[in-house]
């Protein structure tokens, strides 16, 4: 694995660098050698936040896990993408696509489905033109945590979603 580790707010010590590249490195068994892991590492008053990111063709697999200490973040997050490897095995390894992304062991291996992905309810709605900062007001109207609309500015597909810090984020598609 080949890790692009950055750090924010904070120096990415030898002793980081060498305790992410220790436990992310366990996920080794999963992917082929050269799978880039993009790692960022901030500290945000008392918060120790670890974010991983690993593409995979066609597929992000990615985590992020927040505590008073990164060493305990990094433990963390290692433990939440071993467990959503695992779990999503059948969906993310597209045999004629994405194995190759991944080692032959895990290609290989079953292991058990604890739950499938069910959908257990459709809706149907009118998609109709606004801006944004007009979604985000309908969405918090709504008491929803994202709200699926026509951006007005492009004439697309777009989605407002709730974010930690009572902040927003939009989805848009790339062209």
């Amino acid at each position: 694995m080949k890790f692009i580790i950055v750090g924010r707010n904070l120096e990415v010590t030898p002793a980081l660098k060498s305790a992410v590249e220790d436990k992310i490195g366990k996920l080794a068994k999963y992917f082929n050698p050269d799978t880039e892991v993009h790692v960022t590492l901030s500290v945000e008053k008392e918060r120790q936040k670890i974010e991983v990111t690993i593409p995979v063709k066609g597929n992000i697999i990615r985590s992020e896990q927040v505590s008073s200490d990164m060493y305990v973040s990094i433990d963390l997050v290692e433990e939440i993408i071993e467990r959503q490897l695992k779990k999503y095995k059948t969906k993310i390894v597209d045999k004629q696509q994405t194995a190759e992304a991944f080692s032959q062991m895990y290609v290989e291996n079953n292991y058990m489905d604890d739950e499938e992905v069910k959908i257990v309810r459709s809706k149907k709605f009118d998609i109709k033109p606004m801006y944004p900062e007009d979604a985000c007001i309908q969405m918090e109207l709504l008491g929803h945590s994202f709200y699926v609309f026509i951006n007005a500015e492009t004439d697309q597909v777009s989605v407002v979603y709730k974010r930690k810090g009572d902040t927003y984020g939009l989805i848009e598609p790339e062209n």
